[in-house]
């Protein structure tokens, strides 16, 4: 079944239909979803989420953007979440933005790496947003994650880049993008990158796939990824999504 290994459910956008959304994905062969923090009330929010449905996991952490609300206490309760809580399987979203530059750089790479080192204390892998920081976001890694497992979330840099972070023992989050006519870099990267290292995700509410592009996306619509992504290997969708799905559960450490 469909595993989507990065979702926003909490967001104000599924507040009318929440419930009846998730409810109904086992029917559109959605197995797995994680839904991941980005600010420290999503963060308490995904956890939630995991507790109310039994398919739901949580991975906790702070977008870069984010990153001007934590302080020792702040992260001391992170931490102490993400040891606590059976169901938080990651350290994410966390990582670089150097598009919108909400927070400055350096505090940017301080919670970055803090948070990579709060993955490797407990023993999981990170989900990592990088945008518009890709030497910056890669040279962090190979320094400070070493060892470390995890996944590049919506990754939009060169093929050639995604091999390198392959080579660190990484995995590459493909979505909505790569079924974009214009979107040759993640086109390419998900022809070049083997089946083994490549996750599915949707990133919803955001990043819909054609043909539902600029509306809300939902894990159901993964379904369009494994398709473009089956079309540019030359193999069977169902084998795109049995081998991201059993990617997905090594890496997260889902039974």
């Amino acid at each position: 079944m469909i595993f989507d290994t990065h979702a926003h459910y909490d967001d104000e956008q599924f507040d009318t239909d929440r419930d009846a959304l998730l409810r109904g994905m086992a029917e559109q062969n959605v197995g797995t979803i994680i839904n991941v923090g980005a600010s420290l009330e999503g963060c308490w929010r995904s956890v939630e989420l995991a507790h109310q449905y039994p398919f739901v996991y949580a991975a906790v952490g702070i977008h870069p953007d984010e990153v001007g609300d934590l302080n020792e206490e702040s992260f001391a309760r992170l931490r102490e979440t993400a040891r606590m809580e059976e169901k938080v399987v990651a350290i994410g979203e966390i990582g670089l933005d150097y598009h919108w530059d909400v927070q400055p750089h350096e505090v940017q790479k301080y919670w970055f790496v803090k948070q990579m080192e709060l993955a490797k204390e407990l023993d999981l892998p990170i989900a990592v947003h990088s945008r518009d920081a890709a030497k910056d976001t890669f040279d962090l890694i190979a320094a400070r994650g070493k060892g470390q497992r995890g996944v590049i979330h919506c990754y939009s840099y060169s093929p050639e880049m995604a091999q390198e972070y392959v080579k660190l023992g990484y995995h590459i989050g493909l979505g909505g993008v790569v079924t974009f006519k214009n979107a040759k870099k993640a086109k390419e990267t998900a022809r070049q990158i083997p089946l083994e290292r490549i996750l599915l995700e949707t990133d919803s509410p955001y990043m819909a796939p054609t043909p539902f592009r600029g509306k809300r996306n939902n894990s159901a619509y993964i379904d369009y990824v494994a398709q473009e992504i089956a079309d540019l290997k030359g193999i069977s969708k169902e084998e795109v999504i049995a081998v991201t799905e059993e990617n997905a559960k090594k890496l997260f450490a889902i039974i």
